[in-house]
């Protein structure tokens, strides 16, 4: 299996880098941790990400998903190849009202034209509140 932390030779901090000025930045995520089979993503339960009954939105629980997921099939993709996503899906465990949730995206299948990833997201307490599989297009990029 490919390892996510020694492709593309990038740092937890080029990574964030990259969330400047796009959804993930507006909803406060930030990866945290990159190991050989995972990454993990972090994301405040607070007024931007809470649905108008005072509780994580489900939206925002798929958007922290998707971005942990596609991050880290950028980072295991061939070059010359890119990610795009193609179905995600969840089910809703438990609901949060305050602190954070943490995304941890690993992958299930890494091939040439599709990957998927499993993406589980926890409480502070360490409680599954959403589980999350996404399944990834392998594009190859255009010359010229």
């Amino acid at each position: 299996m490919k390892s996510l932390s020694d492709h593309k030779n990038m740092s937890i901090e080029q990574l964030n880098g990259l969330l400047k000025n796009t959804l993930c930045e507006h909803l406060g995520m930030v990866v945290t941790e990159l190991g050989t089979n995972y990454l993990k993503m972090r994301m405040p339960v607070e007024r931007r990400t809470m649905q108008p009954m005072g509780t994580l939105d489900g939206g925002a629980s798929l958007a922290l998903a998707e971005s942990a997921g596609s991050i880290a099939s950028q980072l295991v993709v061939e070059k010359g190849r890119y990610c795009v996503g193609l179905e995600i899906n969840a089910n809703h465990i438990r609901s949060v009202k305050e602190g954070y949730v943490t995304a941890t995206a690993r992958p299930l299948h890494l091939g040439n034209s599709t990957q998927v990833w499993e993406v589980k997201i926890e409480n502070d307490e360490g409680q599954l509140v959403c589980v999350s599989r996404l399944t990834m297009a392998v594009m190859e990029t255009k010359k010229g």
